[in-house]
């Protein structure tokens, strides 16, 4: 039987007593807490989340409750969400995937992860005997979501760059063709240590043995790039797909996770308002955060169209430049053209724990979102050439 890891209790100082704290003390201590690690973003290269935005003005809606019960598109009997500026959200990553708004089913969840399952979930509805076809480099939440839904989950092999290999696909599907009920694909924008685009034209194609194919695009960190990469990549509803996450926090730039689930309308059933809420309800959450699609809202106001494809091409742009900063320094980088994810031979721990670095076996990554400066990354190539001497020496 495995031993259970050890649960570390809580720090003494932050432990909830039976008698109420002195509220400035710890209005001090977080405070306190959001420098330290202010001064600690500017280091944090390795994993996806854009930590450059500033929503500090918006503190007053800390003092308000914001529920959004049910779908978007529905009234509810409470009245105290946000659900027009949910809807104005959804309309923007709609027009950013290929879809008009009237296309496609959306919700606000409470991280890319969530949408992932619920487009898991419609497909599962959708096609309930058939297998999930995923890379062996997709998110580790395809395995969780597959393990919640008792769902058939088949790996496939990876190319080189970390894309799905069609052709594995393509065998894959055969093998289990006289008991599929079709297949459901799982693809990804935007892989977790590459940034790798899968073309799902090509897996649709791939898996079109199975008969039916519903595929299901995990956007998390890729989606807004592959929106402003020219040429696209096929990866939204414009090529095909059936559902989709985006990821609200990772490129966009957000204090708290959120993710955006969008899903061909007319692959989820029509539902009966509820009477208690007096709205329908297609969603995973039920109760959903209204203030997640207010700081939606507002940075997207705040960038606009035109902001949004400058800030991502300045965000290639760093990339283009770590590549050649990187290779001066002997890290060995390896780039796809259009992602901000650079690769690179893993460094010793110290360089991995000053930048805070992701890694997998010999690899470590940067991802260039809107924090990664120019000069963060000669400080990291500086550090990488001094290990690479320490190394020889």
């Amino acid at each position: 039987m495995r031993e259970r890891p050890a649960l570390n209790p809580p720090a003494a100082s932050l432990a909830i007593g039976d008698l109420p704290s002195d509220p400035a003390a710890d209005t001090g201590h977080l405070n306190q807490l959001a420098r330290t690690l202010r001064l600690e973003e500017r280091r944090v290269l390795g994993f996806p989340g854009n930590l450059d935005f500033a929503l500090e003005e918006l503190a007053p809606l800390l003092g308000v409750f914001f529920n959004n019960v049910g779908d978007p598109y529905s009234p509810d009997a409470s009245n105290i969400g946000a659900k027009p500026y949910e809807l104005a959200v959804l309309e923007y990553f709609a027009g950013v995937a290929g879809a008009l708004p009237s296309e496609v089913f959306g919700y606000v969840a409470s991280s890319s992860s969530e949408a992932l399952l619920h487009g898991l979930a419609t497909a599962r509805q959708t096609l309930p005997a058939a297998a999930v076809y995923a890379c062996d480099q997709a998110h580790y939440s395809v395995r969780r979501a597959c393990a919640l839904l008792r769902m058939e989950l088949v790996t496939v092999v990876s190319l080189p760059d970390g894309a799905m290999d069609a052709e594995d696909l393509r065998l894959q599907v055969v093998q289990r063709r006289r008991r599929a009920g079709g297949a459901i694909v799982v693809a990804t924008c935007g892989t977790t240590m590459r940034g790798a685009v899968d073309d799902i034209v090509a897996l649709r194609s791939a898996a079109d043995a199975a008969g039916r194919v519903y595929v299901h695009v995990d956007a998390a960190g890729g989606g807004l790039v592959a929106a402003h990469t020219h040429p696209q990549p096929q990866w939204s509803f414009a090529h095909g797909a059936d559902s989709l996450n985006i990821s609200g926090h990772k490129v966009l730039g957000m204090p708290v996770p959120a993710g955006v689930s969008l899903v061909r309308r007319e692959l989820l059933p029509e539902t009966a308002a509820a009477e208690y809420i007096g709205a329908t309800d297609r969603t995973l959450a039920c109760s959903r955060s209204g203030l997640a699609s207010l700081l939606l809202w507002a940075r997207l106001r705040a960038l606009g169209r035109s902001g949004m494809a400058a800030l991502i091409s300045r965000c290639q742009e760093v990339a283009a430049y770590a590549v050649d900063r990187l290779e001066r320094a002997g890290a060995d980088p390896g780039h796809i053209p259009g992602s901000l994810t650079v690769t690179f031979a893993r460094p010793p721990a110290w360089v991995v724990d000053k930048w805070h670095l992701a890694c997998t076996g010999t690899l470590a990554h940067l991802v260039t979102v809107g924090h990664v400066t120019y000069a963060a990354v000669d400080e990291l190539a500086a550090d990488l050439a001094a290990a690479r001497w320490e190394a020889v020496a």
